[in-house]
């Protein structure tokens, strides 16, 4: 497997902070990742100014809006927002386990990509836990539609993305990218594509209280000409836009509580049809089957994973 199977779970060495604006409040945001216990998984913990806290796991059932970005939670009062380029670094890089304590209603945006959280955790580094770590193995094509758009899960010998984006702008059009993934491709290929957006959207968005974080700084913005306002340009020639695609799905799959084997194919998708793809995955308990080394090793080939008898493995349902 591409990914480099790690047979045991991880967590990070020691708390680290991380500090930005939020995209869509425009507010000040602040993320502080904290080592956790083998089987905790991804925890998000909202504080509120009165003391309170909202907790959800990082898992589908707890999803709430994905129309512009992925959210978890259902009110707006305690949801956490924008979580998607978070989880992207935390899948790619191979965390299992962490708490993230969130001061604020969404994630930093950053620059738009996730190179500032892969940087945060390279800071402090991974640890391994004496715990095997349990993957989900696709068995049998998956695959749903909404119009134009559709995505499926397919078995495959490793964890790959084709992600294919269609718009009707001459400057993005269709484009793709494939790939198998592992940290070092993340790295390279994907971390540092930006989310990006049209000028012509700005208004709308603005006026339905969105998108007042967002910049020139951390979003490549197109022009009613079709071109890139951006100083700097595009940082992935003229594919960023199907990478940072790409990158979204990492993290919105990233939602299934565990890391899968299988190809993740994507035509016009986007969050929504992300999170309506996984859903409809693990809605079918005959389209894959949880596997795990073995033997307590730290890391195993593809064909050494064994599948397990673990009806209670079903991190999305909690």
């Amino acid at each position: 497997m591409t990914m480099g199977t790690l047979g045991f779970q991880t967590t990070i060495s020691s708390p680290v902070t991380i500090a930005g604006t939020g995209v869509h409040s425009g507010a000040a945001v602040s993320i502080t990742f904290n080592p956790a216990e083998a089987d905790s998984g991804i925890v998000f913990q909202r504080l509120h100014d009165d003391g309170t806290v909202s907790e959800y796991r990082a898992v589908s059932s707890q999803v709430g809006n994905t129309d512009l970005c992925t959210v978890l939670g259902f009110s707006p009062a305690t949801s956490i927002a924008t979580i998607e380029h978070v989880m992207a670094a935390l899948y790619a890089l191979g965390l299992d386990n962490v708490l993230i304590e969130v001061h604020g209603a969404e994630m930093p945006i950053m620059d738009g990509s996730a190179a500032p959280f892969i940087d945060a955790i390279d800071e402090v580094g991974l640890i391994p836990l004496a715990v095997k770590r349990r993957y989900i193995r696709i068995i049998k094509p998956v695959r749903v539609e909404a119009g134009a758009s559709w995505a499926e899960f397919s078995p495959y010998d490793g964890t790959r993305f084709e992600v294919e984006i269609d718009f009707d702008c001459p400057l993005i059009g269709r484009q793709s990218w494939k790939g198998d993934l592992s940290p070092a491709t993340f790295r390279s290929e994907l971390s540092r594509a930006r989310t990006f957006g049209f000028m012509r959207d700005v208004e709308r968005l603005w006026a339905a209280g969105l998108a007042l974080g967002s910049s020139l700084e951390n979003s490549v913005v197109i022009s009613d000409d079709n071109t890139v306002i951006n100083v700097e340009g595009l940082r992935y020639s003229k594919d960023e836009f199907a990478r940072h695609k790409t990158l979204d799905a990492v993290g919105d799959l990233a939602l299934a509580g565990a890391q899968f084997i299988g190809c993740y194919r994507s035509y016009r998708g986007g969050h929504k049809m992300n999170a309506y793809a996984l859903k409809a995955l693990l809605s079918d308990r005959t389209a894959y089957e949880v596997v795990e080394a073995a033997a307590p090793r730290s890391r195993v080939g593809q064909r050494e994973l064994i599948a397990v008898n673990a009806p209670e493995f079903a991190p999305w349902s909690l």
